[in-house]
């Protein structure tokens, strides 16, 4: 579809209505209709129509059913898996150099809906050492990156998103929302979540949450056997902060 547009001003404006309603329809997986799409973002109808229309010429969104809803299409799943690739290309480097300094290994998440998946890992190289498999999915509520993204939620879009009462994965877990919100607004004070044997016996973390190039939230995190945690706690701490700076100046500059 050829939109032709009179200036600048205006092109700047379509590109912010579509990029509204492309954010409209995230996590919409049977699709809004046209009328729903107006309301998410304040528009009327026959300006979604249009812009809409634009947007499936290009595959960005596409049709979910026979009575006009449309979804996100496989033209922003390509974008979506390309920029995931990179910046987990862009964060190796530097999960390899703080696993070298902790001895520890080091995991990388990201963010979907109320859990998280790890995208990748460094192991570390002690013998009783911790290891999760990439592309296994984890709950938010009890594990450290997962309470490093929480805390960057309101309390009340933490309770919109994953409810009042939790799993119980170990004796130690976190299952209600006013003891969860109490360790949450210590991870706000300090910049960093802690599990202490929430999601696993014997094993603790630590994490810290950030966002990649497109302001999607990304997790690093660092467990370690319960054994050890106690004393190495405030060094983790101390180099996830570190790696945190060090990464986000590092994007900062690759956007430039």
């Amino acid at each position: 579809m050829d939109v032709r547009l009179p200036n600048g001003k205006n092109q700047i404006q379509v590109i912010a209505r579509a990029a509204a309603i492309l954010r409209a329809l995230e996590n919409q997986a049977a699709g809004l209709s046209l009328a729903q799409i107006a309301q998410h973002v304040g528009l009327a109808r026959s300006t979604v129509q249009r812009i809409v229309a634009a947007l499936e010429a290009e595959k960005l969104v596409i049709a979910a059913s026979p009575t006009g809803r449309v979804r996100l299409g496989p033209t922003i799943q390509r974008l979506a898996t390309s920029v995931g690739a990179d910046f987990v290309s862009a964060a190796r480097p530097f999960l390899v150099k703080l696993s070298q300094e902790l001895n520890e290994t080091v995991d990388l998440a990201t963010i979907h809906n109320d859990h998280l998946v790890f995208v990748d890992q460094v192991t570390g190289p002690q013998r009783l050492r911790a290891v999760s498999a990439v592309g296994e999915a984890f709950p938010l509520h009890c594990t450290a990156n997962g309470k490093a993204y929480l805390a960057e939620l309101s309390d009340e879009e933490v309770a919109r998103l994953i409810g009042k009462t939790y799993e119980q994965r170990t004796p130690k877990t976190l299952t209600r929302l006013k003891d969860l919100l109490k360790d949450l607004k210590m991870v706000r004070k300090s910049g960093v979540a802690l599990d202490r044997e929430e999601h696993t016996l014997g094993i603790c973390a630590a994490g810290i949450v950030m966002t990649d190039f497109v302001g999607n939230h990304v997790a690093i995190s660092v467990p370690v056997p319960a054994q050890r945690f106690a004393t190495q706690q405030a060094r983790i701490a101390k180099s996830l902060l570190t790696t945190k700076r060090a990464l986000m100046e590092h994007l900062a500059v690759s956007r430039d």
